[in-house]
């Protein structure tokens, strides 16, 4: 039987077809406690404009703001996305995915993300020391996500490669990325600034 059925394939009379898909991911937000943006990335085009990423970001902040997902991440299904997010001090997290999307690979990612951030603001995770560590935030999110493809959802080994990125200010600029400059030049203003 099994040789009919492979020389029927053979000769086309009948085709197979297998469809592999990688979980994906819409975007990840990290608003504050008022809704607003400290770092957002978006991976779809499901909201192609400016105003239309604010609403989506206003409208999953209030249908969230009333639960309790500080100690352990909460699922929520919102005009056909799959939102898991977590709560830390004045930090929302949020990892949206479509409806059909596996919530275990989307509430890894988050995890990851969350348990990065932590670690890179030394477990101070809040506004002020987000904003002041925006870099270390912003590449966190590109080694956790490219393209809306899931790379890494393991949280230590996040932050070590977003610290591995970081260089010591003894560099030379020209051997620096943008983002290390401005860390440079951060640190540099600050301790002049502090004698």
């Amino acid at each position: 039987m099994l040789h009919v059925l492979r020389d029927m394939i053979e000769e086309g009379a009948i085709t197979i077809s297998v469809e592999v898909s990688c979980p994906s991911i819409k975007n990840i937000l990290l608003l504050d406690s008022e809704g607003k943006r400290v770092a957002v990335k978006y991976f779809s085009d499901d909201w192609p404009t400016n105003s239309s990423k604010l609403a989506f970001e206003k409208f999953v902040f209030t249908k969230t703001l009333k639960t309790n997902a500080r100690t352990e991440a909460e699922i929520t299904l919102l005009e056909n996305n799959i939102i898991i997010y977590k709560f830390a001090q004045d930090l929302h997290f949020f990892v949206t995915g479509s409806d059909d999307e596996n919530e275990i690979v989307l509430a890894s990612v988050l995890q990851g993300f969350f348990d990065a951030v932590t670690l890179l603001l030394r477990n101070n995770v809040d506004k002020r020391e987000a904003l002041e560590n925006l870099d270390l935030i912003l590449l966190c999110l590109d080694e956790i996500v490219d393209g809306g493809m899931i790379l890494e959802t393991n949280g230590p080994l996040i932050a070590e490669k977003v610290t591995s990125h970081t260089i010591d200010a003894d560099s030379s600029l020209s051997e620096q990325t943008l983002t290390q400059a401005w860390a440079t030049a951060r640190e540099h203003l600050t301790r002049t600034l502090l004698k």
